[in-house]
């Protein structure tokens, strides 16, 4: 079906008003994350006692909803896109609270909840929602200063990271508060805010070394090299083993032995069967949104809330692929964070999805504001232009 420019039903007008190169991006990674699935998650799956391709089914079986809520929400206005954004914001913290009394127990921390059969995990949906909210925020005090858009925010800030710590999940706090300051600093945050925050940071990150255990392990893991570095140790020799080219679809022996291999060392597995090639094209992608999306917010100036709300958004997915890369190639201390898109796992694919769906939605082309144009006549019979 060909869509002609002249049509103007909802469809024809997403299409040519939807920004393409984000959405072939995005499908691109998808695409990807099925393949890899294919590549890491039958070891995992037979080495737990499931059927070979159980992960794989589950990757697809989740990966069309997740088009299709990525493409559902990129149809959304501004209007509606905040109303869906605090709608989710709101539950997703009330679930959040719901998760510390009747969530699921794993490796000492609280992080998933079970609804009508589905295993959930509340931070991820919090995350997109809690970006546009906050970018809203900012922008309501950019526009009328006397709103204490920016202290509400910060007051949001406050419980969205009570909440993460609660569980804990200190890698999903670092991770909002790298985006939530980067948004507040496009926002034109003054320099004692940045000077008060920088020091709550530095606070914050030698609190969570000396009250958090496996925090204060991991940092001294990775600093040292000493104690249980086994993942690490075996996604770098994964990437080794690949050279340039890999090994070969299918090939891969590391993969066999790397305990998450389908989800926080996918990337270590794409570089063992695929080598460094399609390692650094995965690398591009992902800075190509990143870099698109900021250049996308730097030229819409009219518009506070789109300037810092994609900003954001785009922001979220770059660190947390960077986070995700770097534990893979041992420059950053271990956490359990998935790459976007790729990993296995329905509550971050969805999430993710819905968050690109956000940023599809605010990219969107929209018509550019013609100045009302009326004609007034003169004594002299002559007309002029107002």
């Amino acid at each position: 079906m060909i869509l002609s420019r002249t049509d103007r039903s909802p469809v024809a007008t997403w299409w040519w008003t939807v920004d393409r190169w984000f959405l072939s991006a995005f499908l691109m990674l998808m695409g990807l994350g099925i393949v890899l699935s294919f590549a890491a998650s039958p070891a995992v799956a037979e080495r737990i006692g499931l059927e070979s391709f159980h992960f794989v089914t589950r990757q697809i079986v989740f990966m069309v909803p997740a088009v299709l809520v990525m493409i559902g929400i990129s149809f959304l206005d501004q209007r509606l896109l905040r109303r869906v954004a605090l709608l989710m914001l709101v539950g997703s913290l009330v679930l959040m609270v719901a998760t510390l009394f009747v969530g699921m127990e794993a490796k000492g921390a609280k992080r998933w909840i079970h609804i009508f059969g589905l295993s959930i995990q509340p931070s991820e949906y919090m995350k997109p929602a809690f970006v546009v909210v906050c970018a809203w925020l900012f922008a309501e005090h950019s526009r009328q200063p006397e709103i204490p858009g920016n202290l509400f925010a910060l007051i949001l800030l406050g419980l969205v990271v009570a909440l993460l710590v609660a569980q804990p999940d200190l890698g999903q706090t670092i991770l909002i508060l790298g985006t939530w300051g980067a948004m507040f600093f496009i926002a034109g945050m003054p320099w004692l805010w940045i000077a008060v925050l920088g020091g709550f940071g530095v606070v914050f990150g030698l609190a969570a070394y000396t009250i958090f255990p496996h925090v204060a392990g991991r940092i001294d893991r990775f600093l040292t090299g000493e104690g249980d570095t086994y993942q690490v140790d075996m996604s770098l020799e994964a990437l080794t083993r690949g050279g340039w080219l890999g090994q070969g679809p299918g090939e891969g022996s590391v993969k066999r032995i790397l305990p998450d291999s389908h989800t926080d060392f996918v990337f270590a597995v794409a570089g063992e069967e695929f080598g460094l090639i399609l390692c650094l094209l995965i690398m591009s992608i992902f800075a190509f949104v990143v870099l698109r999306g900021l250049a996308i917010a730097r030229r819409d100036d009219g518009d506070d809330f789109t300037r810092y709300a994609l900003s954001g958004l785009v922001m979220l997915f770059g660190f947390q692929s960077i986070i995700n890369m770097g534990v893979n190639v041992n420059l950053l201390p271990a956490k359990g964070m998935t790459l976007p898109f790729i990993s296995y796992g329905g509550s971050s694919l969805i999430a993710m999805a819905i968050s690109m769906g956000f940023v599809l939605a605010l990219s969107r082309k929209r018509p550019e504001r013609r100045r009302a144009v009326s004609l007034t006549t003169l004594p002299d019979g002559a007309t002029t232009v107002s």
